[in-house]
């Protein structure tokens, strides 16, 4: 099982916009708050956002090696589509538009959104709730 994530960004406060509405979409709860983090639960698995003096960089690079994406399962695609049509009022952008929803593949059902900061989360729709 997967303990948690722990993803490093350059702007806490312009994080928590984005990540903060769609890991709520997604149920997930708000777990800690400490000066330069938070994090949120989902059962036993829970996901944080720090903003580390250690860091190196301003800008996540999903095409360099370490961490892609982080996928989410959501509620069918009728929940991917709802997503998707609110993400950009809450600082996300869809990547291959041109292809969407079926940017991996003919037989594929998902979004690819991506935050200021480069970071990409995709949905792939699950069974209805």
């Amino acid at each position: 099982m997967l303990h948690h994530v722990e993803l490093w960004v350059p702007d806490l406060a312009g994080s928590l916009r984005p990540w903060g509405w769609l890991l709520g979409e997604l149920g997930w709860k708000r777990y800690q708050d400490w000066p330069g983090g938070r994090s949120w639960r989902h059962g036993e698995v829970y996901l944080v956002m720090e903003q580390s003096p250690a860091l190196s960089g301003t800008v996540h690079d999903r095409l360099a090696p370490g961490l892609n994406h982080l996928a989410f399962t959501v509620g069918g695609r009728a929940e991917v589509d709802r997503l998707v049509e609110e993400s950009g009022q809450h600082g996300w952008g869809l990547l291959f538009p041109d292809k969407h929803p079926h940017a991996g593949g003919p037989e594929s059902y998902a979004a690819y959104l991506e935050d200021a900061w480069g970071f990409e989360v995709e949905l792939q729709p699950g069974p209805p709730d």
